[in-house]
């Protein structure tokens, strides 16, 4: 079933975030780190992705970035990259206010009557419960050959939580895998080789009656991230 949302639909305005400016990716020295030449000059910026971003932070590389209060390790936080398709997320604490948004828009299928986050299920916390269905959310960002793929670097936690989506309808609930799509694709696929648990924990979820909902988001002119349509499964 296709989501009842429209092209364009706002999720989340960047603009609440504070005051925001641009920068020129330098380097990466750590996974939480990285450097920018900013109208200040050289600056420290916090990255909330821990993930590979090979393709995405390359020298020369625009960004979107909100300035740190006083006091913190870094002056700057990494929000977005500019690619050739427009500013990209890169942040994955905004993912789940996003999502949020979506899921009570209808992109799971359905207008939930409740949404709770952070649901402990198992030996995990999953991302929401929206009525009677726990379900758990991945960003993606890594495209290759015009597929999106996930993870772009091996996930242990994301391989327990399938697991526990698995243990959740075996249990008689409802569960579904939402994957939201950072940048334009065709499809998505579990990456075939960065983590191959992971990629062995999706299909077995998918036989198991764990549901797969996905979606593209994209940054507009406002700034305001917004619904850019279904993101279907690989065949």
């Amino acid at each position: 079933m296709p989501s009842p949302l429209s092209l364009g639909t706002p999720l989340y305005d960047l603009s609440t975030l504070g005051p925001l400016t641009t920068g020129i990716f330098l380097d990466r020295p750590n996974r939480f780190v990285a450097e920018a030449e900013t109208e200040e000059g050289v600056r420290r910026v916090h990255v909330a992705d821990t993930g590979r971003l090979e393709e995405i932070l390359t020298p020369g590389r625009p960004l979107l970035l909100r300035r740190n209060p006083p006091g913190m390790r870094t002056s700057y936080t990494l929000i977005a990259a500019k690619m050739q398709e427009g500013w990209v997320l890169i942040n994955t604490r905004l993912h789940r206010p996003i999502a949020r948004r979506a899921i009570e828009l209808g992109v799971l299928g359905f207008l939930p009557s409740t949404i709770r986050e952070e649901v402990s299920f198992g030996e995990s916390r999953l991302d929401y419960r929206a009525d009677d269905t726990f379900v758990e959310l991945k960003g993606c960002s890594l495209v290759q050959e015009g597929l999106c793929l996930f993870p772009n670097t091996p996930t242990t936690r994301g391989t327990r939580h399938i697991r526990e989506l698995i243990a959740a309808v075996g249990r008689g609930y409802k569960a579904s895998l939402l994957i939201m799509g950072l940048r334009p694709c065709r499809c998505f696929a579990p990456h075939p080789e960065r983590d191959p648990e992971f990629r062995k924990a999706f299909y077995e979820a998918l036989d198991a009656g764990v549901g797969f909902r996905g979606f593209h988001v994209g940054i507009n002119e406002e700034l305001r991230v917004i619904y850019d349509g279904d993101l279907k499964l690989c065949k």
